[in-house]
């Protein structure tokens, strides 16, 4: 017993510290953005240019990586990633120009999509169904550590000289401890314990297993072969909803919330990271517990529609509780609030506690200096989302919510507090284990690539039409619409996405053969009548 339970705890080890150097690359900008401000002198553009630039390395890594995961393998993929992330630490760490930083943001933004695939997909592959859900999930748990980790170095490191210097070079650390544990296991591809697996038979007829591998190219996702299109649409509608469910943008607004309740200044900013970073932990962690007991399709359903009810229920507090925009550096949309994968961790990456005030024009109410003149337009930013390019907070010091309004501010509270728990349970974990679990494994890599290059684009989409949405319809129509396409989105779980808990990823790939429409998936399966026969390979094969 003692080599398997070491087998598992380097996968496990594998998949915590892939999310847990994901969240920490994602996250480290917001504690270091003002120091690098001061010290380059950086306009807004150049933040901005700066922030985002972490984004064009992932959506690189979207289109190819998928290639390169198959090609060369996961643990090859995983390992190659970290190198080319301690090149774009060093080259951040070293930087003496925007140029050496914006080329560090690019090629760290690349490692770390490229490795978010290859890590889900890979410990996926490694381990038998009643500890896959698990194992994959743990992954989103990594990412909600990793960022509060970079929250508290960036606090402690935010009054030491060249502390952003510091700041970029601890990305390293976990990804060489992913390194030191991927040296000690297999490398996850197809191989011989794949075809040990239970295969049902239908009807008493053995269902005959192809020891020659099929082969699939990238075209055949949208083809009828083996159902490819109905998990192609699987895959898709899960990373769309995910992302048009508003979760990037809804928690622009959790720290108006926070200081509607009573929290002000400093204490509001804390709050709303720490506080909301403890909640993601905990869904995650009660995810990670029934997601192999329950199913992934419960935990969706039961999270779309916790998130419809509470981002609607925001909607409608605002309607009688007005709500004003948060902190951000231009007024106008940019593509730096973008959420990553997998999932998206939702914490508010633009409230990092307090790290170097300028000025102190009143107690607890730091004021950040930045080079250009700002007005506030909704953009703080969600949690893996990257933050907004000035964190240009001035803070007035807000009246005192009426006598009245104090339940709707605490109503607010709570459904922001219930929608990032729903999404942690539900969209965030669940969403990147059923993807590496639905497509063949000759294509997997490519298929999971190409769904990953449309939640980046899904939420590139989201924060470009955010302020225009606000303007044309209103904030609280906006949350009411979020709301309406979580009810969406469960009406597309109930009928399309199946349940792939208990199974082996053979049985989850002949499932779909079967079946010319995802739609015979939102139908309970019996088990009855299921025929299983253990076909053994020799090791030769």
């Amino acid at each position: 017993m003692g080599r398997p339970s070491l087998f598992l705890a380097l996968c496990a080890s594998v998949s915590l510290l892939g999310g847990l150097t994901f969240g920490y690359e994602l996250a480290v900008i917001s504690g270091a953005l003002l120091p690098l401000q001061l010290d380059f002198g950086l306009s807004c553009s150049e933040q901005e240019l700066l922030v985002g630039s972490l984004l064009l390395g992932a959506l690189l890594a979207s289109l190819v990586g998928g290639f390169l995961i198959d090609r060369y393998g996961r643990k090859q993929a995983i390992l190659g990633s970290n190198l080319v992330l301690l090149a774009g630490s060093l080259s951040l760490s070293l930087a003496s120009s925007l140029t050496w930083l914006v080329l560090g943001r690019l090629v760290a933004g690349f490692a770390i999509s490229l490795s978010s695939m290859a890590c889900c997909i890979y410990v996926s592959e490694l381990v038998g169904p009643r500890q896959r859900g698990v194992l994959v999930s743990l992954y989103e748990a990594g990412i909600t550590v990793g960022i509060l980790l970079s929250y508290a170095l960036n606090y402690a490191l935010a009054g030491a000289l060249w502390g952003w210097r510091h700041m970029f070079g601890w990305a390293t650390a976990p990804a060489l401890l992913q390194s030191l544990s991927l040296l000690l296991l297999p490398p996850g591809t197809v191989d011989a314990a794949a075809h040990r697996d239970l295969i049902p038979l239908q009807g008493g007829e053995a269902t005959k297993l192809s020891l020659g591998r099929p082969k699939y190219s990238f075209l055949d996702l949208f083809r009828t072969r083996d159902n490819m299109r109905g998990r192609t649409m699987v895959g898709l509608g899960l990373v769309l909803f995910q992302q048009l469910t508003g979760q990037p943008n809804v928690l622009c607004y959790a720290s108006t919330i926070f200081h509607s309740v009573g929290f002000r200044g400093a204490s509001s900013a804390v709050l709303a990271s720490v506080g909301l970073g403890a909640v993601k932990v905990a869904a995650t962690l009660t995810a990670m517990g029934l997601v192999d007991r329950a199913g992934r399709r419960a935990l969706l359903l039961a999270g779309c529609a916790l998130m419809a009810l509470s981002v609607s229920g925001i909607g409608l507090v605002s309607f009688a509780v007005p709500m004003d925009s948060g902190p951000s550096c231009l007024a106008m949309p940019n593509a730096t609030r973008l959420s990553g994968f997998p999932g998206d961790s939702g914490l508010p990456s633009g409230l990092a506690p307090p790290l170097r005030p300028v000025t102190d024009q009143s107690p607890g109410r730091p004021v950040w200096s930045t080079s250009e003149k700002t007005k506030p337009h909704p953009g703080a930013g969600d949690p893996t989302a990257l933050p907004l390019p000035a964190l240009s907070i001035v803070p007035a010091a807000p009246p005192s919510p009426a006598p009245e309004h104090a339940l709707l501010h605490w109503t607010a509270l709570v459904c922001m507090m219930l929608f990032v728990s729903s999404f942690s349970f539900g969209f965030g974990p669940v969403t990147w284990l059923v993807l590496s679990e639905v497509y063949p494994v000759e294509i997997r890599g490519r298929a999971f690539a190409f769904c990953n290059s449309f939640n980046w684009a899904a939420n590139l989409f989201i924060s470009l039409s955010f302020l225009d949405l606000i303007g044309a319809i209103g904030l609280s129509w906006t949350f009411l619409l979020y709301g309406l396409t979580a009810v969406f989105g469960l009406g597309f779980i109930y009928l399309f996405v199946p349940e792939t808990k208990g199974q082996s990823l053979t049985e989850i790939d002949q499932q779909f053969q079967k079946r010319r429409f995802a739609l015979s998936f939102g139908h309970r399966q019996s088990s009855a009548g299921i025929q299983y026969s253990r076909i053994e390979v020799s090791a030769a094969s």
